[in-house]
């Protein structure tokens, strides 16, 4: 199957609606409206948590500005009984699943079980060892094959991870055994500094689909329900038995890779203009206000749901006790080992100079 370079689209970036045909845009009102709620409130959480962490409450944080519309369309088509399969990006991913920013913080604090509400909602832990998780996507989508479930799992992950030989193996395994796996790529244009011409001489990253005996993608990621429509049609081809899919989303990170980035040191202010003329929040509320939809009583809806979102992640931090230091060292074999328990009195006696 041949890849066109150019990316699926459906809202075009002043907001109005393009020529493509082959995707429908047909969905109920209230979910076109969720969805901008959605990707709001994701961004004004993404806010929140920088700020938390500039406060010194997280120990790091990713922020995912400018890939709200890639994340929550995405995610918004899969079933609760889909597993997810995530990087370290995905906050409009665990806000369609449904899990609370706090645990989301509880594993940017470094807290043992990093979130307890993940696995309760059909989530893998996030994965910060870049690619790993997606031979584990495999792994899960292999399984449910085998005891004959009609769930699909989605791997998220970003376009430096497809250089990774982990997702090589995961892509290959998949294509083999024709699992039910949906290989979602957010291509934000950089792994961490590096640019996507520097990762790859291909002609796309979906290009490479044809290697693995899969069909290859590429759709807008700036636009949610191209982002939608794509992925609800690779996740029924996955559950109808069709096997893998890989989906590239051409996206962009408008702020840095990690709070502790700076990434005015490896991109112009010029190239940064360039994508925020194509933010998909406006973009979006563009297409609403054409079609009608969009009313002040929609924004006022959608301020009060990030107030109180914003709230309660604030409240769950600053309330979150301490994390014990213990936990570090004797969660890691059954009895500690001479090296830790030297490393944990080094720890101890550091600590204590600071006090």
């Amino acid at each position: 199957m041949a890849v066109a370079l150019e990316p699926v689209q459906l809202v075009a970036s002043d907001g109005t609606a393009t020529a493509e045909r082959r995707y429908s845009r047909d969905l109920p009102a209230e979910t076109l409206c969720w969805l901008y709620e959605t990707m709001v409130v994701t961004r004004d959480l993404d806010t929140e948590f920088i700020n938390l962490q500039r406060q010194g409450q997280l120990a790091l944080f990713t922020p995912c500005r400018g890939q709200e519309a890639a994340q929550v369309g995405a995610a918004a088509c899969l079933r609760n009984t889909d597993w997810i399969f995530p990087q370290y990006r995905e906050l409009g991913v665990y806000l369609v699943r449904g899990i609370p920013p706090g645990h989301v913080a509880a594993a940017w604090r470094g807290t043992w079980h990093g979130g307890l509400e993940f696995t309760k909602k059909c989530c893998a832990p996030m994965s910060v060892p870049v690619g790993t998780h997606t031979l584990h996507a495999v792994g899960a989508a292999m399984a449910a094959q085998r005891l004959g479930e009609d769930s699909v799992t989605v791997a998220f992950f970003g376009d430096g991870a497809s250089s990774e030989g982990d997702v090589h193996e995961a892509l290959n395994f998949a294509g083999v055994f024709r699992v039910p796996c949906v290989f979602y790529v957010q291509n934000n244009q950089y792994a961490i500094s590096v640019p996507v011409r520097k990762q790859t001489a291909a002609p796309s990253i979906a290009h490479k689909a044809i290697g693995y005996g899969m069909p290859g993608v590429r759709v807008d990621g700036n636009d949610v329900l191209a982002c939608y429509a794509v992925m609800a049609e690779a996740v029924a081809r996955a559950r109808s038995g069709g096997g893998p899919t890989l989906i590239e989303a051409v996206t962009y990170r408008l702020g840095p890779h990690t709070t502790a980035d700076d990434p005015a040191r490896y991109r112009s202010q010029q190239e940064v203009d360039h994508w925020l003329a194509l933010d998909p929040i406006p973009r979006y509320r563009a297409y609403l206000q054409g079609q009608g939809l969009w009313s002040q009583r929609l924004q006022e809806r959608v301020a009060a749901r990030s107030q109180r979102m914003c709230a309660e992640l604030r409240d769950a931090v600053f309330g979150a006790p301490d994390i014990d230091i213990d936990e570090v060292f004797t969660t890691v074999y059954a009895e500690i080992t001479p090296g830790l328990e030297a490393q944990r009195r080094q720890l101890r006696a550091e600590l204590a100079r600071t006090d």
